[in-house]
């Protein structure tokens, strides 16, 4: 028998959600895009939650190149400035400072605005990274690495780094 609380019990409880209120538990766990979970609820019962991430990032990858470029368009660049000034959403505000990107180095603020930049101008979307999976010199490391690749490589990359900050943001949201 399931003991109350547990991710078994919330999972039924989510399962049983009306499409508003779905939406609203998870509308937020992908940057500025509320249609996935609205996507995503067509398609419950979940078993786990596993089962629901990958449902949710089905929706995401079967989107035409396009439609996957404007989805991480909506994406914040990793940025200090936006950090400090609160233009980021409240999970991507604790991402990043869990990076310390809110005390970099007025030097390494340009040299992180520059790269954005060029890796924008590149590829056409931000640089998206699990900034949790890495320490600030290797975030650095990637962005200057990632900017020499192609561009249907790096989207593959991207959405590889929004799968993991998701799960991270999914598992956050519904196992504690």
């Amino acid at each position: 028998m399931t003991q109350p609380n547990t991710p078994a019990h919330r999972l039924d409880a989510l399962n049983a959600l009306e499409k508003a209120d779905f939406v609203k538990l998870l509308g937020d766990i992908f940057e500025h895009s509320p249609e996935v979970a609205e996507i995503a609820w067509c398609a419950r019962p979940f078993q786990s939650i596993e089962h629901l991430h990958e449902t949710m990032m089905v929706s995401i990858r079967s989107r035409n190149v396009e439609a996957r470029k404007t989805f991480l368009g909506r994406h914040p660049e990793l940025s200090a400035a936006a950090l400090r000034g609160g233009a980021l959403t409240p999970a991507s505000a604790d991402e990043q400072a869990s990076a310390g990107l809110h005390d970099l180095t007025p030097e390494d603020e340009r040299q992180l605005e520059q790269l954005n930049r060029q890796y924008r101008a590149r590829h056409g979307f931000p640089f998206i990274i699990c900034v949790r999976h890495y320490t600030r010199a290797g975030l650095f490391f990637e962005l200057r690495n990632r900017l020499g690749r192609d561009t249907a490589t790096e989207l593959d990359c991207a959405l590889d780094q929004v799968h993991a900050i998701t799960r991270n943001r999914l598992r956050q949201r519904l196992c504690h």
